[in-house]
């Protein structure tokens, strides 16, 4: 009995909550901030998001509407009188020679560049990650270099070499100019993102027999999955909104639609009728295409957020 009294002595006994040991207790005022903070942000995010979709909105409802309403007064007013909407423009951009030329242009123009990209890069990303030749780390060197070379250097010296070489002014030259400046930052990407992929992995596939090519195949494009649909998303947005590489390498038989709106937006100035809707179409199928590929995109930007 004396033993267990004396082994009792020895276990402390526990804190009293008194407020002198622990965690200091939050004022009433920190207990209200807390539980309605998050409230409070996701409004003031809500209000941001509605705040930056009003210039898009405004091109929607200009886009719908005939020349003389918009002539005469703000878009906004459209909330008053909604009858005003109408698909005559679209209607009229569709029988548009021009427009309509510029827009598969800009697809011809667009997914080449893509998936010349996303194939190269994929490659060469895998190389400089995995496989061991001469002269590897300094050629990634040269590659990470060039991506603070700025495109406007380029442009007179590969408009000299497009003429000597007769595409200038082609849909395979402005292609090209936008795989040579694509791919510096697409192999830097690629390449980090299948250096993280663990060595056993491939260990073992080579232990099975597998080639350098069934590897990749089989093991590097499932896992940078994520990482390949991100560069993908960004060289499209990147290459269906250009317009300087338009003005300089491409003619009025291979102009794409930013081109096209330039050079309407330049010779009727208040051409809403072409000009809203044609841009509208323009800021369209990006937003389908992000849309469509978001949930791999978002994969891929947090990729190697979390070990």
């Amino acid at each position: 009995m004396s033993q267990s009294t004396e082994a009792t002595k020895d276990i402390p006994a526990p804190a009293e909550e008194d407020g002198t040991q622990g965690a200091p207790r939050r004022s009433v005022a920190s207990r209200i901030v807390a539980r309605l903070g998050s409230g409070i942000v996701q409004f003031v995010l809500i209000l941001i998001a509605l705040f930056w979709l009003v210039p898009t909105l405004g091109l929607l409802v200009v886009s719908l509407r005939p020349s003389a309403d918009n002539a005469a007064e703000g878009w906004w007013t459209v909330f008053l009188r909604p009858t005003q909407l109408t698909l005559e423009n679209y209607a009229n951009l569709l029988d548009n020679a021009t427009f309509m030329s510029s827009f598969w242009n800009t697809i011809a123009i667009t997914v080449p560049a893509t998936v010349a990209i996303v194939v190269i890069a994929s490659l060469a990303g895998y190389a400089f990650a995995w496989l061991e030749f001469p002269g590897r780390d300094w050629l990634f060197l040269i590659v990470v270099g060039l991506l603070v070379v700025p495109i406007q250097i380029a442009l007179i010296p590969v408009a000299g070499m497009y003429g000597a070489m007769n595409i200038y002014g082609s849909l395979l030259g402005v292609i090209l100019f936008h795989i040579g400046f694509g791919l510096p930052f697409a192999i830097f990407l690629l390449r980090n993102f299948f250096a993280a992929i663990p060595r056993d992995l491939l260990e073992a596939a080579r232990m099975d027999g597998g080639k350098e090519l069934t590897i990749f195949r089989r093991v590097i494009l499932p896992l940078g999955g994520p990482a390949i649909a991100s560069l993908a998303i960004f060289q499209f947005l990147w290459v269906w909104n250009d317009l300087l590489v338009a003005l300089v390498f491409a003619n009025s038989s291979s102009q794409p639609m930013t081109r096209a709106l330039q050079q309407e937006m330049r010779q009727f100035g208040a051409n809403l009728d072409v000009l809203a809707p044609g841009a509208f179409l323009s800021l369209v199928v990006p937003l389908v295409v992000f849309f469509a590929f978001q949930r791999y995109f978002v994969q891929g930007v947090m990729a190697g957020a979390v070990k």
